[in-house]
C-alpha cells in the first residue's frame, strides 16, 4: 500500500499522540502511585508513631506518679496519673484511626494496651489504695520488683511497637523512591521516544519527501534547459509520484509537440524556399512585362499610327476609326499592364522603410494631378494644420493620395465644379484617421466592399476611364503599412473614403 505524503504525516502524528497518550496515562498512574504512598507516609504512618510515642509517655508518667506518691503519699503526685490515663487513651485511639488496617501495629497496640490495664489492675491501683495520704511509708521490696518487672516488659513491647514503626516508615520510604523512580524513568522514556520519533521523522521526510521532490526538481531544470529526452521516474510518496507522472505526461506532450513543430519548420522552409522560387519567377514574369510585353504593344501602336498617318487618305472611316480601336487598346493594354505591375510590387520590390511627410507626399500627388485638376477646375481643400509623419514608404503613399483624389476627381457630377476635403484627426493611441470626402457621384452602400476588389468596376469604360484598379492598390498599399481603408456610408453628399495609418513613436496627438 503506497501512502501519500498527508497519509504518512498521519501515520506518524497517530504514532506520535498514541506515544503522548500512553505517556500521559502512565504519568498520570505513576503520579497517583507516588501521591498515595507520600500521603500514606506522611498522613497515616508518620503520625501514627508521633501518637505511639505520646502512649509510651502517657504509660512512663503512669509509673512515675505512682512511685511518688507511694513514696510522699502526696495526693498530688496522683494527677499525673489521671493525665496519663486520658493521654494514652487518646493516643491509643489516634494510632488505631491511623494505622488503619495494619495487623502487625494493631497488635502492637492491643498487646500495650493490655499490659498496662495488667499493670494498673495488678500494681498501680493497689499500690495507691494501700497509701495513706500524709502518711509516707516505705514500699516493701517485692511488691516494688513486681511492678518493676511489668512494666519492663511494657518497655519491650514499646521497644517493639517503635521497631515496627520504623520498619513500616522504611517500606514506605523504600515504596516512595520507587514510585519516583518509575515516575522519572517513564518521563525519560517518553522523551526519548519523542525524540526518537522525531529523528525518524526527519529521516523518513528526507528519504521519501525531500529526495523525490529533489529528484523531481533537478528533472525539471533538466528540461527548462532543454533536455526533453530526459524521462522523470517517478518515486515518493503517492502524491508525489502522481506529480512526477503528470510532469512527465507534460514532457512527453512537449516533446510531441517539439516534433510537431519541427516537423513544420521543415514543411515551413520547404514552402518558404517554394515561396522564393516563386517570387523570382515573378520577378522574371514581372521583368518580361514590363519589357518584353509592352515592346510588341509600343510597336503595334506605333505601326497603327504610322499606317493612319501614310495612308489615312485612303482609308474610309471605318477604316480609320478600326484604326483608332487598336491605338487605344494598345494604349489601354500598356496602361493595364503597368498598373498590375505597380500591383503587384505593392510591399516587394524597392520598398523603403523611412519617415514620410504625408504633406510633401500629398504635395507630390497634387502636382501629379495638376492637370485633371485644372481641367475641371477642381477645389481641393487641404487640413488647416500639417499632415503628420508616419514611418512607410513615400512612393506607395504618395500613389494612394494620387488614386483617391483623382479619383474624387473623375467621378464628378455634370454641371457641379468637383470639391475635395482632406481631413485628419487621431483615431486611437496608436493610429491617424485620414478622409477624402468629395461631391462626386458617390458610392452605393452594396458596393462598398466590392469597389477595393481589382479589375471591379461600377461603371462602364466609356462613361469613366481606368483600370479598375486605383482602390484595389489603395488598398493593398495601407493594409502594407498596417492600416485600413473603407467607405464612409453615412456621408451622403457624394464619396467620403476614410483610411488609417499606425502613428509613429513620439508623435503628439
Amino acid at each position: 500500500m503506497r501512502l501519500t505524503v498527508r497519509g504518512w504525516l498521519n501515520v506518524v502524528l497517530a504514532t506520535m499522540g498514541g506515544i503522548v497518550l500512553a505517556g500521559a496515562l502512565a504519568g498520570v498512574f505513576m503520579i497517583r502511585w507516588t501521591d498515595q504512598v507520600s500521603d500514606d507516609l506522611i498522613n497515616h504512618v508518620q503520625p501514627a508513631r508521633v501518637a505511639a510515642y505520646r502512649l509510651q509517655a502517657a504509660l512512663r508518667d503512669q509509673e512515675t506518679a505512682v512511685r511518688g506518691y507511694a513514696i510522699a503519699a502526696d495526693r498530688q503526685f496522683l494527677q499525673p496519673y489521671d493525665d496519663g490515663q486520658n493521654a494514652a487513651t487518646v493516643a491509643a485511639a489516634d494510632i488505631r484511626s491511623l494505622v488503619g488496617g495494619r495487623k502487625e501495629q494493631l497488635a502492637d497496640l492491643d498487646a500495650i494496651q493490655q499490659a498496662a490495664d495488667r499493670w494498673r489492675s495488678t500494681y498501680a491501683a493497689p499500690l495507691i489504695v494501700s497509701v495513706t495520704p500524709g502518711r509516707p511509708t516505705v514500699v516493701d521490696e517485692r511488691t516494688a520488683d513486681r511492678g518493676k518487672t511489668e512494666f519492663d516488659s511494657m518497655r519491650g513491647l514499646f521497644d517493639a511497637q517503635n521497631a515496627h514503626f520504623e520498619q513500616v516508615r522504611n517500606t514506605a520510604r523504600a515504596e516512595l523512591n520507587r514510585s519516583r523512580a518509575w515516575r522519572d524513568g517513564m518521563l525519560i522514556a517518553v522523551i526519548a521516544a519523542f525524540v526518537v520519533t522525531a529523528l525518524l521523522l526527519a529521516v523518513w521526510v528526507r528519504g521519501a519527501v525531500i529526495r523525490p521532490l529533489d529528484a523531481l526538481a533537478a528533472a525539471c531544470r533538466r528540461i527548462t534547459q532543454g533536455n526533453f529526452g530526459d524521462r522523470i521516474i517517478p518515486q515518493g510518496p503517492k502524491d508525489i509520484r502522481a506529480i512526477s507522472v503528470d510532469v512527465e505526461d507534460m514532457r512527453q506532450r512537449i516533446v510531441d509537440e517539439l516534433d510537431a513543430a519541427r516537423s513544420a519548420q521543415a514543411s515551413l522552409d520547404e514552402q518558404a524556399d517554394e515561396l522564393r522560387r516563386s517570387n523570382a519567377e515573378l520577378e522574371q514574369f514581372a521583368y518580361v512585362a514590363s519589357h518584353d510585353l509592352q515592346e510588341p504593344l509600343r510597336k503595334v501602336a506605333s505601326f497603327c499610327q504610322l499606317l493612319e498617318k501614310r495612308y489615312g487618305d485612303k482609308l474610309d472611316e471605318r477604316g480609320i476609326e478600326y484604326i483608332g480601336f487598336a491605338v487605344d487598346g494598345a494604349k489601354r493594354m500598356q496602361v493595364l499592364i503597368n498598373d498590375l505591375l505597380t500591383f503587384s510590387r505593392v510591399g516587394r520590390l524597392g520598398a523603403t522603410r523611412t519617415e514620410v511627410d504625408l504633406g510633401a507626399a500629398l504635395a507630390s500627388a497634387l502636382s501629379n494631378l495638376s492637370a485633371a485638376v485644372e481641367d475641371s477646375d477642381a477645389e481641393i481643400v487641404l487640413p488647416a494644420e500639417p499632415l503628420p509623419h508616419v514611418d512607410g514608404d513615400p512612393t506607395l503613399l504618395t500613389m494612394v493620395w494620387q488614386n483617391l483624389i483623382g479619383n474624387a476627381v473623375k467621378f464628378r457630377r455634370d454641371g457641379f465644379v468637383p470639391h475635395v476635403a482632406i481631413e485628419y484627426q487621431p483615431d486611437d493611441a496608436d493610429a491617424w484617421l485620414f478622409t477624402v470626402s468629395d461631391n462626386g457621384i458617390g458610392i452605393g452602400e452594396e458596393f462598398a466592399d466590392k469597389v477595393f476588389v481589382i479589375f471591379q468596376r461600377l461603371h462602364g469604360r466609356d462613361a469613366y476611364g481606368g483600370t479598375g484598379i486605383g482602390l484595389a492598390l489603395c488598398k493593398k498599399i495601407v493594409e502594407y503599412h498596417g492600416g485600413n481603408i473603407w467607405i464612409d456610408t453615412s456621408y451622403t453628399g457624394g464619396t467620403r473614403i476614410n483610411f488609417t495609418l499606425p502613428r509613429m513613436e513620439g508623435n503628439a496627438v
